[in-house]
């Protein structure tokens, strides 16, 4: 089998993968037309986002032939977090600014501990790139003390109060200037550094790799939609608060394409870019993604950032002890592990701290 305007020979695996790669469309359909009940949607969602996580990791290691592991991580957090922008839009229309930023928040712990633990735990040992990773961290730990600053009124009273998001306006476009110029030179010391590599047997052209890259993400867009939509019936269910299922169970299944594409990545032994996935995706979030959805909302009903105080702390931890595991520039297994369990930890404060 050959990919058109291409010569690249498909594994057999893709006939293996083509039946579980059609599920995505499958689930679209049955949640337009209605078709299937909550419950069914959910798991038939939660299985599709399996071979799709498959094909991401796929198309990002073929990218990062052509671009160097640090902008092939920038590239699939970039393509990865685009249904959460999406989502995180489309739920704050509806009025539901608690789920959306606790789910976003529990997307930047779960990428910089869970995400990062498993690929550390899992993955072959190896070096990383420490300026990219110390620039993401603190990218991370610079948007948390911004949240603070915006989040510390609305401690008390009412957290969606409209006064708070006036005063969160600025500090969320101080965050997308500041996040701006220091992308674009990481981006440029990366071309500057990178050395391009000798393409292995049946890579994919760098075209067929984005093209792969955008086909998958416009489909997970849709799974994740679908599968978020029936979420609160599986809360319901298992009697659990909104927050709970927003900041874990949310965030968790709007990252799973990342999730198995780090640990994918991570098992061939493409440590560099299989870190820089879940690192590259939490500073997009903290300092492109929330602010942006708090500018965007301004055109429908104002995002207040008023996080909770767990919430913020859940951040900073989550800036700073990857910074503690990776310092010394390679990666550790013990490391992962200890990721894992702080993530455990604070899985079981979400549980303890229900609603506001």
């Amino acid at each position: 089998m050959i990919l058109a305007g291409s010569q690249i020979h498909v594994p057999a695996r893709w006939a293996l993968l083509a039946p579980a790669l059609l599920l995505g469309p499958l689930v679209v359909v049955l949640d337009r037309l209605g078709a299937a009940d909550d419950l069914t949607l959910f798991v038939l969602a939660a299985v599709a986002l399996l071979p799709l996580a498959w094909l991401i990791g796929e198309a990002t290691e073929n990218l990062a032939f052509y671009t160097g592991p640090a902008v092939g991580g920038f590239l699939n957090a970039t393509f990865g977090n685009a249904p959460e922008l999406i989502i995180a839009i489309v739920a704050v229309s509806e009025g539901l600014t608690e789920i959306v930023r606790a789910s976003l928040v529990g997307s930047i712990a779960g990428n910089l501990l869970l995400v990062l633990g498993f690929t550390l735990l899992l993955g072959r040992k190896g070096k990383i790139d420490r300026r990219s990773t110390y620039i993401s961290l603190g990218v991370v730990g610079f948007a948390t003390v911004v949240f603070l600053i915006a989040a510390a009124r609305g401690f008390h009273g009412d957290p969606d109060r409209n006064p708070l998001a006036e005063y969160a306006l600025p500090l969320a476009v101080l965050l997308l200037v500041v996040r701006v110029p220091v992308t674009r030179h990481e981006l440029r010391r990366q071309r500057q550094i990178f050395t391009p590599v000798e393409l292995m047997a049946g890579s994919w052209p760098l075209r067929t790799s984005l093209a792969v890259l955008g086909i998958a993400t416009v489909v997970t867009a849709f799974v994740t939609e679908a599968l978020v939509g029936s979420l609160r019936v599986f809360a319901d269910r298992a009697n659990l608060s909104e927050f709970f299922v927003a900041i874990v169970i949310v965030a968790i299944v709007g990252n799973a394409t990342e999730h198995g594409s780090a640990v994918l990545l991570a098992r061939r032994g493409r440590v560099k870019l299989a870190v820089e996935i879940p690192l590259a995706s939490s500073a997009q979030i903290a300092g492109l993604l929330i602010p942006l959805v708090a500018v965007i909302s301004w055109a429908f009903e104002p995002l207040t950032l008023s996080f909770r105080p767990v919430e913020l702390a859940a951040m900073a931890i989550a800036a700073a002890l990857p910074a503690l595991v990776l310092r010394s520039g390679g990666t550790t297994r013990a490391g992962g592990a200890v990721l894992l369990v702080a993530y455990a930890a604070l899985v079981v404060v979400f549980y303890l701290a229900g609603e506001r």
